[in-house]
């Protein structure tokens, strides 16, 4: 097969301060472009993706860069975690406050509604 034009569409731009790979786009060799596509296969040709370079050095680089990725996105995920955990708590014992002034304060107007209710029909 060769290129049929599909892959200028998708055509990626060299992202700025990390490396084409590592950014997610993969490259054709057969349409000799780097396009940003989810499949294993070029839409153009059919062709298989690279997905990663074949240069040794540079295959260390995006390994080093995947793997520093992963670290930041637990540590990441592990800060959310206690800040949700730590959230429910401080709510949970403000609503409790609220809820037991109001029910108090219900209580007293009804038992002072009563008590007028009471009064008025003996005093006619």
């Amino acid at each position: 097969m060769t290129c049929k034009g599909i892959c200028t569409r998708y055509k990626a731009q060299k992202p700025v301060g990390t490396g084409r790979y590592a950014s997610g786009q993969k490259r054709c060799q057969i349409c000799e472009i780097f396009i940003k596509w989810e499949g294993l296969w070029c839409p153009c040709c059919g062709y298989r993706l690279r997905t990663k370079p074949r240069n040794l050095k540079y295959k260390a680089k995006l390994r080093a860069r995947v793997e520093a990725d992963q670290l930041e996105a637990v540590a990441v995920k592990a800060a959310e975690v206690e800040e949700i955990e730590l959230e429910p708590i401080a709510v949970k014992s403000a609503k409790k406050t609220k809820t037991a002034k109001a029910k108090t304060t219900k209580a007293k107007t009804v038992k002072a509604a009563a008590k007028k209710v009471a009064v008025t029909p003996v005093a006619i």
